[in-house]
């Protein structure tokens, strides 16, 4: 049983705002409680995909691998963010890997249970729609970054998209290490820094720890 707070954080989520409380309780009574350590595996590449997760606190990074050993981060996510929800339709295997970058807890909603809350409550598939059509964006434009792009162009993007996430102007917060932004954006920790480096001698932007004001926002648009 999950507590009053974590029923909050459910009704507030993007995949289940808008809800009935009464359709967020019957959610809620499905939900399992799921805590990780920091570096902890949630899921590896190719395990069944028997339910999805929803991030109660912490972060989660969802990244695949090259033959290589190289990490591509695909995306990150935080609380009230669900992840690992394609596989509750179609059954496959988890398309990549799920692991926690700080100590986490997470809610895992069981596959059978939850596909019969969805013919109960028709308004959940058109939630999950949403979602699902919003991470089809993002994924076309981490795309489009990553094959059209040079990687100054790629930060300046992700820039821009914090600004727009966390609701400033003149600066973001990076909430992740430079090295697992360098892996999201698809380089090397020594090419980003001398990016950042190259930015604020440019006037672009100035770094301080992980604040970053953003002091030209049409140069960085350009």
């Amino acid at each position: 049983m999950i507590s009053t707070a974590q029923q909050v954080i459910i009704g507030g989520s993007v995949l289940f705002g808008g809800l009935p409380e009464e359709h967020v309780a019957a959610i809620g009574g499905i939900a399992l409680e799921r805590k990780f350590g920091r570096g902890e595996m949630v899921f590896f590449e190719g395990d069944p995909g028997d339910g999805f997760y929803m991030v109660l606190s912490g972060k989660v990074k969802i990244y695949k691998m090259s033959l290589t050993g190289k990490e591509q981060i695909l995306h990150i996510f935080g609380p009230g963010e669900p992840f690992g929800e394609v596989p509750v339709f179609n059954g496959q295997p988890f398309p990549a890997n799920a692991e926690t970058l700080v100590a986490s807890t997470l809610l895992f909603f069981p596959r059978k249970k939850f596909v019969a809350l969805v013919h109960q409550l028709p308004t959940l598939a058109l939630n999950m729609l949403a979602v699902l059509s919003l991470r089809l964006r993002r994924f076309a434009t981490q795309i489009e970054n990553l094959s059209l792009k040079e990687v100054p162009e790629r930060l300046a993007s992700y820039l821009l998209y914090l600004s727009e996430e966390q609701g400033t102007v003149g600066e973001v917060t990076l909430e992740i290490s430079k090295g697992q932004l360098a892996s999201l954006l698809g380089t090397s920790p020594e090419t980003l820094s001398r990016i950042f480096a190259r930015m604020s001698e440019q006037g672009l932007i100035e770094v301080q720890g992980r604040m970053i004001r953003l002091l030209d926002r049409e140069g960085l648009a350009e």
